[in-house]
């Protein structure tokens, strides 16, 4: 297996509909930048086209590098907490999630921690890859790293848009989360300022 540094990174600011808006694709642009200087192998992306879209912007201030679609990044709800174990910021959220659904979200984040959260087992080399998508998916796969319960997504999960996370797996030792919600590759105005409500996405 070969080490893997692993850049998470949410998708720029996006209207009510989903399209990444003038200000989201600054976000984008200037976290390519950013991560322009490291040596990135792979762009990897959300089918959902604010992440798709993000993800061409930030690729594009890095030639030549490969960007391609990962369906385990895909928006989701991780994990459903049972009613006792839901915080009170958020009551009524997960109000309307049967079984099937909750089962169907949990498949998904842990197939991104499969493919993602750990060590590139058929690599010989260190890589370096971005995953451009959304607070959900990060706060699972942030949480896995940490070795931390289920429920803790939820604690994890009120990340910028074009924030950056990193998290180093190697086959020596346990993941090490390097930065977390970092915005210092953008201007206050581009920052989200204050704790968002981490249930919008």
């Amino acid at each position: 297996m070969a080490r893997r540094t692993l850049y998470l990174v949410r998708h720029g600011a996006a209207d009510a509909l989903g399209r990444v808006t003038d200000q989201g694709r600054e976000q984008a642009r200037l976290i390519g930048q950013r991560l322009a200087r490291l040596p990135v192998d792979a762009v990897w992306h959300s089918p959902l086209p604010r992440a798709a879209e993000s993800a061409r912007l930030i690729a594009a201030q890095m030639p030549r590098v490969l960007v391609d679609e990962a369906a385990e990044l895909v928006d989701n709800v991780p994990f459903v907490p049972g009613p006792d174990r839901v915080p009170p910021s958020w009551a009524g959220f997960f109000d309307g999630y049967g079984p099937a659904e909750a089962e169907a979200g949990r498949r998904t984040a842990d197939a991104s921690v499969d493919r993602f959260g750990g060590p590139n087992s058929g690599g010989r080399r260190e890589t370096h890859e971005v995953a451009v998508t959304h607070a959900y998916p990060i706060a699972w796969l942030v949480r896995a790293a940490l070795g931390a319960p289920p429920g803790q997504w939820m604690s994890l999960a009120g990340v910028a848009n074009a924030s950056l996370t990193v998290v180093e797996f190697g086959d020596d030792g346990p993941a090490n989360l390097v930065v977390f919600n970092d915005t210092a590759h953008l201007p206050e105005e581009l920052r989200w300022t204050g704790f968002p409500d981490a249930r919008r996405l």
